[in-house]
């Protein structure tokens, strides 16, 4: 009986932990004119996106909350008898915000209504963090080389590239290695929905939904709030989008090719890049003001050799045992040329006392340049990845809610080795396959001042695939 008590709360605790910051708060008092508190107003939220209506009763010392809210556009109604009613627009509810909305009402008939349409200001009151929220409108609309939303978190402010050193490698879906504040490339938590978003391998970021299938993120740094107890240096707390009441989507395709880039300075030719991002997503509803769908799709096709490496190889001279233009001042520089010790002579080898081993290995090196040996090559940038997010949210009723999520990225890299040169062996070919299936949740509120919750944790946490090739 004790261990299964434990294992409720435990439950409990773990399902506060996963869901406290996927969602905003508003609270706030109500007062009359003269400053006095008045219990028992109704208050009300509606979500204008999707219909979803909230409402509460003020208590005995004039407060009300509206925990767990969907981010999104709200409005706020406040009624009461004897009092004129008011209603407040230009609420948007961003990701672990806890707007703080004082309610003023003033005596008049019921029917008289008193309408506030200017927006908040969102000031931070209740968190000893220090956060920035990255909203929708700049994660569409900021300009993204390879669409990858983490770049993004730069504009928080206190980020650095701290460069991926040992970090990031190929046992690891490849990110980008973010530092904020100080703290170290894999000091920072990534959380999707409300839940830990990050491979366990060395704490980088799982492949992010792609900027049309994101809704916000937030940065929190300094001093962070318990929940954040995973990593020191920072949190980022990403939203995936959701459906609403009307019909949305969009298609899109991105274009790189190096037939429209200039030749770099170093190259004997123009780079070869064709890179292809094309996707689209779609949301709205299923029942109206009850069950929305949202999906998405992002594919990235990528084929590149750029020739911007430099290495030597041995000329057909140095192969016949001649090295004195390769030991001269021409290919050594000013004053630098060297001369081969005893018991050689003038620089020559005599040839049958090269290894045929290296000789045979010689005549699949490219052939140079100059008399110098040198040679351009490049590494084959081959990749495939696919990104994919699925939602569904479902408003029962006022008490009870549910929402699922299911994302996967899909990459396979090719191997650097263009076939012919093995000076292009660098790197081998990997298929990685990472997905989080999440469940959904239900609240359950009882009242203004006790609010019971209750989920489903997630049944599929972060998983990795991968093969090397």
């Amino acid at each position: 009986m004790r261990s299964g008590l434990l294992s409720v709360c435990c439950l409990f605790l773990f399902c506060g932990t996963v869901w406290a910051q996927a969602t905003a708060q508003i609270a706030g008092t109500v007062r009359d004119e003269s400053g006095a508190i008045i219990p028992g107003v109704e208050i009300k939220v509606t979500q204008t996106a999707t219909g979803a209506v909230r409402t509460t009763l003020s208590n005995e010392e004039g407060r009300y909350v509206f925990a767990n809210l969907a981010l999104g556009p709200y409005m706020l109604e406040a009624k009461q008898p004897g009092f004129k009613s008011i209603i407040q627009t230009g609420i948007v509810l961003q990701v672990d915000s806890n707007l703080t909305i004082d309610v003023a009402l003033k005596v008049g008939a019921l029917g008289e209504q008193v309408t506030v349409e200017a927006g908040l200001t969102q000031v931070e009151t209740r968190s000893t963090s220090v956060g920035t929220v990255v909203d929708n409108l700049r994660v569409a609309e900021m300009p993204l080389n390879g669409r990858n939303p983490i770049e993004l978190v730069f504009l928080a402010g206190m980020a650095s590239s701290p460069g991926n050193g040992a970090i990031n490698t190929v046992r690891n879906y490849p990110t980008i290695v973010v530092s904020v504040a100080g703290g170290q490339g894999n000091g920072v938590s990534y959380m999707l929905d409300g839940t830990i978003y990050q491979d366990p391998y060395n704490n980088l970021a799982l492949p992010i939904p792609f900027p049309d299938a994101l809704q916000e993120f937030k940065v929190e740094t300094s001093v962070l709030q318990p929940q954040y107890g995973f990593h020191s240096g920072a949190t980022v707390n990403a939203v995936t989008k959701s459906g609403t009441n009307e019909f949305h989507g969009d298609l899109f395709e991105f274009l790189r090719n190096g037939v429209l880039n200039a030749r770099d300075f170093f190259a004997t030719q123009r780079d070869s890049l064709k890179r292809n991002q094309f996707g689209g997503v779609l949301g709205g509803p299923i029942v109206k003001d009850k069950l929305f769908f949202f999906g998405g799709y992002q594919g990235t096709v990528q084929r590149s050799d750029p020739a911007f490496n430099t290495g030597y190889v041995p000329t057909p001279a140095m192969l016949q045992g001649d090295f004195t233009t390769f030991a001269s001042d021409t290919c050594q520089g000013r004053d630098k040329g060297k001369t081969l010790a005893v018991p050689f002579i003038g620089n020559r080898i005599t040839p049958d006392r090269l290894n045929p081993v290296a000789l045979n290995l010689a005549k699949t090196f490219p052939t140079p340049l100059d008399q110098c040996g040198t040679v351009k090559y490049g590494y084959v940038a081959n990749q495939h990845e696919d990104l994919y997010v699925g939602r569904i949210d479902w408003t029962k009723s006022q008490k009870n809610s549910f929402f699922g999520r299911f994302s996967a990225g899909k990459l396979n890299v090719g191997s650097t080795f263009d076939g012919k040169n093995p000076l292009s062996i660098n790197t081998y070919a990997i298929d990685d396959l990472d997905y989080q299936v999440l469940s959904g949740r239900v609240w359950k509120y009882v009242s203004a001042r006790l609010q019971h919750r209750q989920c489903v944790p997630p049944f599929g946490q972060p998983h990795q695939h991968r093969e090397a090739q």
